[in-house]
């Protein structure tokens, strides 16, 4: 099975969250209003294996197991634009920007032999799959895989901190459990979401407060762009409690 692609820059995926490394996340702390995203699968899924090794495994009470993707993530409404979107549609950090986005439209928190299927474009999106663009994907291979594997290098290399995150959580924080489980029973599938202030205090970051100061303009300009708007007040929410918890982080520099 071979597959096409070509990006023609249409703008339409830079909408919405951005899953990130635990790296980028740092780099652009000053951009983008920051969450941890903790994504189940159920035993079964053709990417638990994947998801396994990248995040944690978490045992449930009838002695199954639900694989966690722990992802830092741009929690950025559905319908908001990337801060980084120019007003022509293009890219206003593209020498500077996330792996995530380099990697575009594959996926390494996948297995390599699915990531066909990621190569087929969401309605309103204007990605060449004709046979004038490029062969990209042929025996469940990428053909051009420097992107790939820098970003798969990148997460592999963060899984202690992540890891550490999730003891760290489901020690102090026992309901989370029971949050994944339920959110795991979803036909569509869901997430978790918690703050960045609780992965820096569990992997004890030394720029914590550094980090804390980047993130309250961020997330106090994307409180205002929310509070008019009913139908995105989970965002809301978190963007109000992740700013007083970073306020504190910042302050306890001082």
């Amino acid at each position: 099975m071979t597959q096409r692609f070509h990006c023609t820059a249409c703008g339409k995926c830079c909408y919405g969250q951005l899953p990130l490394t635990v790296n980028d996340a740092f780099k652009h702390a000053d951009r983008f209003p920051l969450a941890m995203v903790w994504t189940p699968l159920r035993q079964g899924s053709k990417d638990f294996a994947t998801v396994s090794q990248l995040g944690a495994t978490i045992k449930l009470a009838n002695r199954k197991e639900l694989a966690v993707l722990i992802v830092p993530t741009a929690y950025i409404p559905p319908s908001f634009p990337c801060p980084a979107l120019a007003a022509d549609n293009l890219c206003g950090i593209h020498a500077d920007k996330p792996s995530r986005c380099r990697t575009m439209p594959f996926y390494p928190y996948r297995d390599e032999q699915f990531q066909a299927e990621l190569l087929k474009p969401q309605p309103g999106w204007a990605c060449d799959t004709s046979e004038s663009a490029p062969l990209v994907f042929a025996d469940k291979k990428i053909l051009f895989r420097e992107d790939f594997d820098a970003e798969r290098q990148a997460l592999e290399e963060q899984i202690p901190q992540i890891r550490r995150y999730a003891d760290y959580m489901l020690k102090y924080t026992p309901q989370l459990v029971d949050n994944l489980a339920k959110v795991s029973l979803k036909p569509k599938g869901g997430q978790v979401v918690t703050s960045l202030s609780s992965f820096l205090t569990a992997i004890r970051h030394p720029n914590a407060q550094q980090i804390a100061r980047q993130q309250v303009p961020v997330l106090q300009r994307y409180i205002e762009k929310t509070a008019s708007a009913p139908s995105l007040v989970e965002y809301q929410r978190h963007y109000q409690a992740g700013a007083k918890e970073m306020q504190y982080l910042a302050w306890q520099s001082r």
